[in-house]
């Protein structure tokens, strides 16, 4: 097929970046327009990144050349792309304004950011988990007036160290779950040499993380009606968010209540055969096994099992009869692939497989 030819807002950033890497000679998608910044308008990308490539490896060559777009040029950036991916650093209103605004020039936009989340005919996906969500697409347009320009969201990184079991688990009846996650630097968008006060710290707050880390989860879980997602009301989800020195990866301690009754191998096997749409489409960023289980009592480590399936993959280890729940688990899943970048791709993959993004 012909590459659907995509543009990268926010281009700059460390999400951004990694959206470039996991472009640079992606099968379906090519990068041809990088907007960023005003200040970083006009430069190459490969000079506007000099210093503050924060990624292994260097710049992918393709896109080095690439001058740089202001943002609010709009018209420019987007007459010449079938698609954008958005990974913005603006306020959440400023964010839902220019993502509503590129959807109106008739570009789909596929968003890394919170802003939309709760926007309520925009869908939230994580594809293996909810993809029937997309189905509310053309409510969005018919209030946007566009025929083909809409926003679509990934969740929080977070919560897709959990959420997932808890998916697997659906039949069981999980109805009330405690989450503490253990989140790396890189999801502030930094590394060790830009929050050096990381190391050998732990900072046990989160600026509105775990909000999203309760709420998130219902909403993927919810269903469509009346043009608009209602979240699900079950399972009752509270949690504690904790940044700690670790450059990739989100742990979840995940305790959960059950109505029924499973066995500690049936809840294993329904994690290990768990699959989805992508999986069926064999979509490029899909993982072949989206969840492992891991016998071993010191796993999932961060060290050992981040990059599972190139990163895109969830680790679940530690499953065990609770002495107050019923289980708990540890859970982990790396947070600028699986949980943001890479995420959003496979988002998009899915919306292209499925027809709602198409050439211009």
């Amino acid at each position: 097929m012909e590459k659907l030819k995509v543009g990268v807002l926010g281009g700059t950033g460390m999400v951004g970046q990694r959206f470039i890497q996991i472009l640079d000679n992606h099968p379906w998608f090519e990068v041809t327009e990088i907007a960023a910044s005003p200040r970083s308008a006009g430069k190459t990308y490969a000079e506007s990144m000099e210093g503050r490539w924060k990624l292994d490896g260097e710049v992918p060559a393709g896109v080095r050349d690439i001058v740089i777009k202001d943002i609010y040029d709009i018209q420019s950036v987007t007459e010449g792309v079938d698609m954008v991916f958005s990974a913005v650093n603006m306020s959440k209103d400023e964010i839902k304004k220019i993502e509503e605004d590129y959807a109106r020039t008739e570009t789909p936009v596929v968003s890394n950011n919170s802003a939309h989340r709760w926007t309520p005919d925009v869908p939230m996906i994580v594809p293996e988990l909810n993809p029937e969500h997309a189905e509310v697409i053309p409510f969005q347009k018919k209030r946007l007036g566009t025929e083909r320009g809409f926003i679509c969201v990934k969740p929080n990184c977070s919560i897709q160290s959990y959420t997932p079991a808890l998916a697997a688990w659906k039949e069981f009846e999980p109805y009330e779950v405690i989450a503490t996650t253990y989140q790396a630097i890189s999801g502030a968008g930094k590394n060790f040499q830009d929050w050096p006060e990381m190391i050998g710290n732990i900072i046990p707050f989160i600026s509105g993380e775990e909000e999203k880390s309760e709420k998130e989860p219902l909403r993927i879980f919810g269903h469509i009606e009346n043009g608009e997602i209602v979240p699900a009301t079950s399972p009752l989800i509270t949690s504690q968010c904790i940044r700690v020195p670790v450059l990739y990866g989100h742990t979840a301690a995940a305790f959960v209540k059950f109505r029924k009754d499973p066995t500690k191998e049936e809840l294993i096997e329904k994690l290990r055969a768990f699959s989805g749409v992508p999986q069926e489409l064999k979509l490029p960023s899909a993982p072949e096994h989206f969840i492992q289980y891991l016998e071993e009592d010191n796993r999932p480590q961060v060290a050992l099992d981040v990059n599972y399936e190139g990163g895109m993959g969830v680790s679940i280890g530690r499953l065990r009869k609770d002495s107050v729940y019923d289980w708990k688990f540890v859970g982990l899943s790396h947070n600028t692939l699986r949980g943001a970048a890479g995420g959003a791709v496979e988002c998009a993959e899915l919306l292209a497989a499925t027809g709602y993004i198409t050439k211009k």
